[in-house]
């Protein structure tokens, strides 16, 4: 059973930078895809960013793209995700998700994740 905890979030003004960590415990780590995804009140839950169990490759939700960097550390058991320029829309509940799969046939959906964090709050004022 893998534990997934997520760090980083907080109370941040437009255009500012913030780093979120995912550190799980327990079970495989290097050969699972990783992703995040964010849920703002009233919507569905999003897909943010992806990247494979050997962090090859990564996807990203297009709004993100240029602005949020996924990387990780297999010998941390880590999974960053680096927002910059951060925007009032970024704002939302960020969740780690694990994969039992080391590159997912369908990154976007939270159906190709099998665990998951309990969140992080990223607040962006304007």
């Amino acid at each position: 059973q893998v534990h997934l905890v997520e760090s980083g979030g907080g109370l941040v003004q437009a255009g500012a930078s913030l780093k979120l960590s995912c550190t799980a415990s327990g079970g495989t780590f290097s050969t699972n895809a990783m992703g995040w995804f964010r849920q703002a009140p009233g919507t569905a839950r999003e897909f943010v960013a992806g990247i494979s169990g050997s962090g090859g490759a990564t996807k990203y939700e297009e709004s993100v793209k240029g602005r949020f960097t996924i990387s990780r550390d297999n010998a941390e058991r880590t999974v960053y995700l680096q927002m910059n320029t951060l925007k009032p829309e970024d704002t939302a509940v960020y969740y780690c998700a694990g994969s039992i799969s080391p590159y997912p046939d369908t990154w976007f959906s939270s159906r190709a994740y099998n665990y998951w964090g309990q969140g992080t709050q990223v607040t962006v004022s304007s």
